[in-house]
């Protein structure tokens, strides 16, 4: 492993603790000697890395430090690529526009060679079935989420009985044939799936939702049987 890929995996590695983590632990898991380790923390700190501790306490990560030049792994690449066009295959509008946008960002900070590596993979998204209805919802039931907020929607069942609920979105599932919109309904106390091509309007409103959505997400995945991503 070159020193510049261990230096990313142990920011890596910190990144992913909130409390101090033993040298001896990060060593141990980067498969280095805990000399070499205190080696590379020195080298992380003198190029702005906010890291607090020292040998014997512990080491933890401060937020907001960036190492440039952004840096991945070729599989790391071949995912972000691979996931990228799938999105802008068959997201929403705004949404394979994003992923799109996303991508040349990505590449305009690379190194010239991981650039390269970018623009070669062979990994490709296989055709997709063309989804229109429900598009121009989207980007408003997104924007829900993101903001807590309940949503007031006209929604046609499948046997085409209309319905007027409110509900509180967390979570919004991307499928080659619909978009489903994970709810918890004030109507029928309970969580509900939601057709996006089937909601013939919607509404923002000013209210939060009274529980945050990572717990409303918890618990539909522990009640779907459905394991953490």
């Amino acid at each position: 492993m070159s020193r510049v890929q261990r230096l990313l995996d142990l920011i890596q590695i910190l990144r992913r603790h909130r409390f101090p983590v033993t040298g001896a632990s990060l060593a141990s898991e980067l498969g280095i000697s805990l000399r070499t380790l205190y080696r590379d923390i020195g080298i992380l700190q003198k190029q702005g890395a906010n890291i607090d501790g020292e040998p014997g306490l512990g080491y933890v990560l401060r937020p907001g430090f960036m190492l440039p030049p952004l840096m991945f792994s070729e599989d790391e690449i071949e995912a972000l690529v691979l996931g990228s066009r799938w999105v802008a295959d068959r997201g929403d509008v705004r949404l394979s526009a994003a992923a799109r946008s996303a991508l040349t960002k990505i590449a305009a900070v690379l190194p010239n060679d991981l650039c390269n590596a970018l623009d070669a993979t062979a990994l490709l998204v296989g055709p997709g079935a063309t989804i229109t209805a429900g598009d121009e919802e989207i980007p408003q039931i997104r924007r829900a989420i993101r903001a807590e907020r309940k949503l007031e929607i006209s929604y046609h069942s499948l046997n085409s009985v209309e319905s007027t609920r409110t509900v509180w979105p967390f979570a919004l599932g991307y499928f080659d044939h619909v978009r489903v919109l994970v709810a918890w309904c004030e109507l029928r106390q309970a969580f509900r799936h939601f057709r996006t091509d089937r909601i013939s309007s919607l509404k923002i409103t000013e209210q939060r939702y009274p529980r945050r959505r990572q717990i409303l997400l918890k618990e539909w995945r522990e009640i779907e049987g459905i394991p953490p991503q």
